[in-house]
């Protein structure tokens, strides 16, 4: 009986998701473009979405769904994030934790109803050429807001060799911010991929988040890009893999 409570409060929590989506498509990110426009209409959309995503996650803690715990985290600017990427509700929490940041999405996510809106307006499609993807971040970092990626590009399975992307490691060489990663752990497999929403345990989730020190471009002697990108890409394979 308590599984399916608690199943039935996912499933609610999912369909507000999708009425607020809808809302903040159709008639907050509209209204605030008459207000402000250029930097000011970006800065005003961050920072709405990162109050809205704290909210959002704030009611599986209200309803006894999850607890959240962080370990050394800190607020920063002009940083390139990357963290492991287990369950579906990642993205929320970390837009929640960390104000003035930005995340890239995938391109099917544009084809939603719900969603296309708030990713035109706060989020960094990843089916873009290299050249204007780098242009886009850039532009972002040197603002002063951080890039948040999942360098998996998609949730990862328990026990699966990670395997990391190199878009965070080229963007570090093209920007010199620092990367940081951040690990998310959830003791269980709540919302993972292949696995029912509605499987939400008996007993409180517990999410850690936790952030590493920062990788810095400095660390590394290689002067080849493309070893380079391969060098930087196997240091976050091992923060992420370390206990």
């Amino acid at each position: 009986m308590i599984k399916f409570i608690r199943g039935f409060l996912v499933v609610m929590l999912f369909a507000i998701f999708g009425l607020g989506s809808l809302i903040l498509s159709f008639v907050f990110l509209p209204a605030g473009g008459i207000f402000f426009k250029g930097n000011k209409k970006r800065e005003y959309f961050s920072h709405l979405i990162h109050k809205l995503w704290h909210g959002y996650t704030q009611l599986f803690v209200l309803f006894g769904l999850i607890r959240i715990k962080t370990n050394n985290i800190e607020q920063m600017r002009g940083k390139i994030i990357v963290s492991t990427h287990p369950t579906f509700i990642d993205i929320m929490i970390l837009i929640g934790i960390f104000d003035n940041s930005l995340c890239l999405a995938k391109k099917e996510i544009l084809n939603n109803i719900f969603m296309k809106n708030i990713i035109k307006n706060v989020y960094i499609p990843n089916n873009i050429e290299l050249d204007e993807f780098k242009a886009i971040c850039l532009e972002a970092i040197k603002d002063g807001y951080n890039i948040i990626i999942f360098p998996t590009g998609t949730r990862t399975v328990d026990r699966e060799d990670l395997k990391i992307h190199k878009g965070a490691a080229a963007l570090q060489i093209a920007s010199g911010a620092d990367i940081i990663p951040v690990k998310i752990d959830c003791d269980y497999p709540f919302l993972r991929k292949g696995r029912p929403i509605y499987d939400a345990s008996d007993r409180v989730i517990t999410y850690t988040i936790s952030q590493s020190e920062p990788i810095k471009l400095s660390q590394f002697s290689e002067k080849s890009e493309i070893k380079l990108r391969k060098e930087i890409s196997e240091k976050i394979k091992f923060d992420f893999t370390q206990n």
